[in-house]
């Protein structure tokens, strides 16, 4: 199944969830718990997260990853390419 832009959004698993559990006050391990828990189960966590590398969010979990995580994949990315 080829997935668009969006049509993976509608499949996750934070779909009606409070958005604030996807933006810690802080990026710790407890406080981005709750949100890593609920990306753990997501159908579409993989798309989530290339979404997030490929527009820079810059807050907030996304595919499971706080933004320093993706910082740091990015990074790593460049170092292999």
């Amino acid at each position: 199944m080829t997935t668009t832009p969006t049509t993976w959004r509608t499949r996750s698993a934070c779909e009606g969830l409070d958005p604030d559990i996807f933006y810690p006050a802080s990026e710790d391990d407890a406080a981005s718990a709750p949100a890593k828990a609920i990306c753990e189960t997501c159908p579409v966590k993989q798309p989530c997260l290339e979404h997030a590398l490929n527009n820079r969010e810059r807050e907030g979990v996304w595919g499971g990853m706080t933004e320093r995580e993706r910082r740091r994949m990015v990074r790593q990315r460049r170092k292999s390419a």
